[in-house]
C-alpha cells in the first residue's frame, strides 16, 4: 500500500512537470514577437499572457504588490535581445476598477530578479505616465513623469546607453516625452511588456496592441536632434515632473515668485511659461535680443535682470528690466559681465566680470553706480548668489585647482570653501528658506561647464552640510545657471536635453 501511494505521487509529480512544459511551450509558440513569460518577483496569484494573432494584441494578466522602491512584482512577457532596440504600443486596462496605481508597463530590464537595473514606460490606471528606473541592482525607483495624462500610445527607446519614453494623445507617431537618461544595461538584456496590480491580492488584466519592437540602425550622415525638457525635482521624494519639451535649445528656468510661471533663454530671448505648461510667451525685452542663460528675478518679483548681448561690441552685459517687459536699464558699464545674484533687500546685484583676462566677482548698486571687486584668486570665480538672509554670497571657484562651492561676506572678506570633493561643482543656489543649497556637479575630468555631459544635482543641508544626489541627468550648461527654486523650497526647476540620434528604420518586428 504505500509502494502504491509513494508510486502515485511520483506519476503525479511527473504529469505534473510534464504538463507545466507543454503549457509553456505553447506559450512561446504563441507569444508573437517574444519568446517567453514568468512572474517576476513575489506574487500571490501567477499571471498569464494570450496573443490574439488575428487581432495583433497581447492580454496580460498580472497580479504583484508594486513596481516601486527596491524589488519589483508582476507578470513579463518578455525577448531577450542586445543593442538598440524601440518598442511601442496602444495599453488600455479590462476594467476601471482597482488600484489607480496598477500598470501596465513596456520595458527594458537587464535580468528576471526583483531588484534588476531596468526602465520602463508605466501607464497607471489614473493616467500618470512615467519614465521609471533603478539604475543599480537593488536601488530604489526613480521616476520622471509625462505631462501628457492617459496617452493612447506609449513607446520605450534604447539608444547606445541612454533611455528616453514616448507618447501619443491620440494614437499618431508618438512625440518625445523627457528622459535621455543613461541605463548601465550590459550585453543581452529583456525587452518587453508587463502588467503589475498594486495589489498583491487582486489579478488585473491590460491589453496591448499594435505592438512594434524595431532594432534600428545608425546613419552616418547628419547630427542628433537636440530636444530640451524643463523639468522640475521634489527634494524629499527625488521625484522628477516634465512640464516642457521642446525641439529646440533653451536654459536657465526662473521660478517666479509668486510660483505662476518659469522664465528661461531661448534663442535671444527671454520666454514665461505658465507653471503647469503650455505655450512659452516671449517676454518683450525691447532692444535685448541676444540674451544668455545668466538672469533673474528681484526679490520683490517686481524686476528681471538679464545679461544681453546685443549691444557695442556685442558681449555681455547687465540691464533690469521691469517683471512683464519693457526697455532695459543699463547697469554695469564694462564688459563681459554676466548677472547671478540679488541682494535680499534688493538694492545690490552681484554678477561675474572678465577684467584684465580675469573672471571675479562683482557687485554693484541697483540704481546704478560703480561696481565692486570682490575676489581677486588666481583662477576663475563664478556663480555668486546671496543666501536668503543676505549674510553671504556663495560662489563657485577653481583657485584649488578644480571647482568648488565657497562663500564670502558681501563684502568680499572671510572667504572659505563649503565642502571639498573630488568633482567639479557649479552654481550653488540656496533654497529660499535658507536650509538646502542644490548645484550642479560634473565628473573630475570636466573642464568648465561645457553642454551635453552626463551631471548630477546634489543637495546639501546647510544645517549638517550632508550631501545627497538629487537627480541624475544628461545637461550641463543651461540646466540650472541662475536660481531656479520654488518658493516654498520644495522644488526646483531645471533642463535637461536629449540629443536624439539620426537613424534608418531597421528591423521592425509588428505584432
Amino acid at each position: 500500500m504505500r509502494v502504491s501511494i509513494l508510486w502515485s505521487a511520483v506519476v503525479v509529480v511527473v504529469l505534473g512537470a510534464v504538463a507545466n512544459h507543454a503549457v509553456a511551450g505553447q506559450a512561446n509558440e504563441n507569444l508573437g514577437i517574444f519568446e517567453a513569460h514568468t512572474d517576476v518577483g513575489s506574487v500571490l496569484h501567477a499571471g498569464s499572457v494570450q496573443y490574439d494573432a488575428a487581432k495583433k494584441t497581447y492580454t496580460i494578466t498580472g497580479s504583484g504588490e508594486n513596481m516601486w522602491s527596491t524589488a519589483d512584482a508582476f507578470q513579463f512577457v518578455w525577448k531577450k535581445i542586445s543593442g538598440d532596440v524601440t518598442l511601442g504600443a496602444d495599453i488600455s486596462f479590462s476594467t476601471k476598477t482597482g488600484n489607480e496605481h496598477k500598470k501596465a508597463v513596456l520595458m527594458l530590464r537587464q535580468n528576471l530578479e526583483a531588484d534588476s537595473i531596468y526602465a520602463d514606460i508605466a501607464l497607471h490606471a489614473s493616467g500618470l505616465t512615467s519614465l521609471q528606473f533603478r539604475e543599480e541592482r537593488g536601488a530604489v525607483t526613480r521616476e520622471i513623469q509625462s505631462n501628457v495624462s492617459a496617452p493612447r500610445r506609449v513607446q520605450i527607446a534604447r539608444r547606445g546607453e541612454y533611455v528616453y519614453i514616448s507618447v501619443s494623445a491620440d494614437g499618431r507617431e508618438p512625440k518625445m516625452a523627457g528622459g535621455w537618461l543613461r541605463i548601465p544595461l550590459q550585453g543581452s538584456f529583456y525587452v518587453g511588456l508587463g502588467v503589475c496590480s498594486h495589489d498583491k491580492d487582486v489579478i488585473e488584466k491590460a491589453v496591448f496592441s499594435n505592438v512594434e519592437l524595431n532594432q534600428p540602425s545608425p546613419i552616418g550622415a547628419g547630427g542628433p536632434t537636440l530636444y530640451s525638457t524643463l523639468e522640475t525635482v521634489d527634494i524629499d521624494s527625488a521625484d522628477r515632473r516634465v512640464v516642457y519639451l521642446a525641439q529646440s535649445l533653451f536654459e536657465a528656468p526662473n521660478w517666479m515668485r509668486d510660483g505662476s510661471a518659469f522664465l528661461f533663454n531661448r534663442d535671444g530671448h527671454i520666454e514665461r511659461l505658465p507653471v503647469n505648461g503650455g505655450e512659452p510667451q516671449i517676454l518683450d525685452a525691447g532692444f535685448a535680443n541676444r540674451c544668455n542663460n545668466d538672469h533673474g528675478i528681484s526679490p520683490d518679483g517686481t524686476e528681471l535682470a538679464i545679461s544681453d548681448n546685443s549691444q557695442e561690441s556685442h558681449e555681455s552685459l547687465v540691464y533690469v528690466v521691469p517683471i512683464n517687459g519693457g526697455t532695459p536699464r543699463r547697469l554695469t558699464q564694462n564688459s563681459p559681465s554676466y548677472w547671478h545674484g540679488w541682494s535680499p533687500d534688493g538694492k545690490t546685484l552681484a554678477f561675474v566680470g572678465q577684467r584684465n583676462g580675469d573672471f571675479d566677482v562683482y557687485t554693484i548698486p541697483v540704481i546704478g553706480g560703480q561696481e565692486t571687486r570682490l575676489t581677486t584668486a588666481k583662477g576663475l570665480d563664478d556663480g555668486p548668489e546671496y543666501s536668503p538672509d543676505g549674510k553671504y554670497i556663495y560662489f563657485n571657484s577653481e583657485r584649488t585647482g578644480h571647482m568648488q562651492i565657497w562663500r564670502m561676506k558681501p563684502d568680499g572678506s572671510e572667504q572659505e570653501q563649503v565642502f571639498s570633493d573630488s568633482f567639479n561643482n557649479w552654481f550653488p543656489h540656496i533654497s529660499p528658506d535658507g536650509r538646502w543649497m542644490v548645484f550642479l556637479t560634473y565628473s573630475a575630468e570636466v573642464t568648465g561647464h561645457p553642454p551635453n555631459k552626463d551631471v548630477t544635482l546634489r543637495l546639501m543641508s546647510l544645517a549638517d552640510k550632508k550631501i545627497t544626489v538629487l537627480a541624475k541627468l544628461f545637461g550641463g550648461q543651461g540646466t540650472i545657471n541662475v536660481p531656479s527654486w520654488s518658493a516654498d523650497s520644495k522644488r526646483l526647476a531645471f533642463v535637461s536635453y536629449m540629443p536624439i540620434p539620426a537613424e534608418s528604420a531597421g528591423n521592425a518586428n509588428h505584432k
